[in-house]
């Protein structure tokens, strides 16, 4: 399976963050595409074809914080990675809180 997944989670409370914006930019230069995370807080596929290069997620937390009656200290989260394999699949997820966040490569 190839493509782009990402999962965010609110470390809090331990629970999916449901409705959160994330805007994928391409490497490609490609229009961006933005994506509501599910009841689960998955983007499960972006729906574009990856290709080799650094693209950029930007998690639309300050967003999501106020409409959750979140006092939080990111109004965005950048996470920049860099795809090698094209064929491969990629996942990026987040782990949230008001203030702290973390990421790391997922399979």
């Amino acid at each position: 399976m190839s493509g782009l997944s990402t999962h965010v989670l609110d470390a809090v409370r331990g629970a999916p963050v449901v409705g959160l914006t994330v805007t994928l930019q391409p490497s490609d230069g490609a229009a961006p595409v933005a994506v509501d995370t599910d009841d689960d807080g998955r983007i499960p596929d972006f729906g574009v074809t990856m290709t080799p290069g650094d693209h950029r997620l930007t998690f639309d937390t300050g967003e999501w914080f106020s409409a959750n009656g979140i006092d939080g200290f990111y109004p965005e989260v950048v996470i920049v990675f860099t795809v090698r394999d094209p064929a491969r699949h990629h996942h990026v997820p987040l782990l949230l809180s008001p203030y702290a966040y973390s990421t790391y490569r997922g399979s």
